[in-house]
């Protein structure tokens, strides 16, 4: 059977949860889409459904074929419609990847209105500390703060970002301002596993100083960074972050800049996403929006 016509049965039972409501939709009689479907998962030996009596379920299995299945006929009716010449709608489903507290402080955002304005198309965020292998994932693109491996991908800088030691002014009233890095060791510091773990914190050239870096024993280690840079607004310690991330801090002076003359050189900002001869009309659209939008954020 073709694998096509398998893919667009399970959408549109999946989507309409019903058999019956797909088979109507397809002009299908409701034993056809039910015989699709159960060829499509001998096939694959998977169960991708769980049918009751009143409902029809995706299994983990199946929520993930749909994912791919969206994404593959997406791909075909924009590959038809460039054939025929006609405008290419953007459509299907958009994976993406960012960091927690820039996804949730500027990607979400950014993500709903490309929503709005394309109601054709669904996405899907993972915010997540760590990088992903976006190829083996199925991932259409992601935001990156840092320099990384080309590995087959392309990217496009969007600015930079400082990584920056910072602390309240009644903490540094109370205990004194670190006129070098090595001063670091005499101070209460907070550190977020989740943002850097390594305990060897590496500072940039100064006036008359050349590049070093000075091991750390942090006297609170915590789980989240929003609890790191709590600790450092609350005037309790130094915190190491992102220069966006408390950039509302710094411009209130909640927060201010430690050691700023010797901080390591910024760290790009980039959109990854993978070699493609002809990129989706959903990536190309997405990646237009973000570019501009991004760039003016990390250039404010």
């Amino acid at each position: 059977m073709d694998r096509i016509v398998e893919m667009t049965a399970f959408v549109a039972v999946a989507e309409a949860q019903s058999f019956s409501a797909a088979a109507k939709k397809l002009g299908l009689s409701p034993p056809t889409i039910t015989r699709t479907l159960s060829a499509l998962e001998d096939r694959l030996h998977a169960r991708l459904l769980v049918r009751t009596t009143r409902s029809v379920r995706l299994t983990d299995a199946g929520q993930n074929f749909l994912d791919d299945a969206r994404r593959i006929l997406g791909g075909i009716a924009e590959a038809e419609q460039a054939v025929a010449g006609a405008r290419v709608i953007a459509r299907g489903a958009l994976r993406m990847t960012a960091p927690v507290l820039f996804g949730e402080m500027f990607v979400l955002p950014l993500l709903r209105d490309f929503l709005s304005a394309h109601p054709q198309l669904t996405a899907r965020l993972m915010l997540l500390d760590r990088v992903v292998n976006i190829v083996e994932e199925g991932i259409d693109i992601a935001l990156r703060i840092g320099r990384f491996e080309d590995g087959g991908l392309q990217s496009i800088e969007l600015g930079s970002v400082r990584r920056m030691l910072v602390a309240a002014p009644g903490y540094l009233a109370a205990h004194g301002s670190p006129r070098q890095p090595a001063d670091l060791q005499s101070h209460r510091l907070t550190m977020s596993v989740g943002n850097d773990a390594s305990h060897e914190w590496r500072f940039g050239a100064g006036p008359g100083t050349p590049p070093t870096s000075v091991r750390v024993e942090p006297t609170l280690t915590v789980s989240t960074l929003r609890a790191a840079i709590d600790s450092a607004r609350e005037g309790w310690a130094i915190t190491r972050v992102l220069s966006y991330q408390v950039r509302d801090d710094l411009r209130a002076g909640r927060l201010v800049g430690v050691l700023e003359d010797v901080e390591p050189a910024p760290l790009p900002v980039c959109l990854v996403f993978p070699h493609s001869r002809r990129p989706s009309a959903k990536l190309m659209a997405f990646i237009d929006l973000a570019s501009e939008r991004l760039a003016a954020v990390l250039a404010a």
